[in-house]
């Protein structure tokens, strides 16, 4: 899809994502956490483990939302569903997040 230089594989309920960081996910990100640099502290220094995993969950949707975004923009009559923070939820485990968590630092770092 793009390359791979800021996205990372994820699987979620059996399906494959590519969580990609994108112009339209780092303004986000920015909304929310003041830019890229803070995220990676904010994930670190969560204050509770509740509020870890909303972060989590909230991420994951985001980013792997970009490659379906990209998706249905370049196949408009093969369109798939986005993600919902409700379904990554349903269908992960916190270990699972936790694991996570290190390909969304995959995917923002480029590495």
């Amino acid at each position: 899809m793009m390359d791979n230089e800021r996205s990372a594989g994820i699987t979620i309920g059996g399906v494959e994502y590519e969580m990609l960081l994108t112009t339209k996910a780092t303004k986000e990100i920015a909304k929310r956490y003041g830019g890229l640099s803070n995220l990676g502290e904010k994930l670190m220094k969560s204050e509770n483990f509740e509020m870890a995993l909303d972060e989590i969950v909230w991420l994951i949707t985001l980013l792997a939302n970009q490659s379906v975004l990209i998706h249905n923009l370049q196949n408009s009559k093969a369109k798939r569903d986005l993600l919902t923070e409700d379904t990554v939820e349903l269908l992960t485990s916190p270990l699972e997040l936790a694991n996570y968590k290190n390909s969304i630092m995959e995917a923002i770092r480029g590495t």
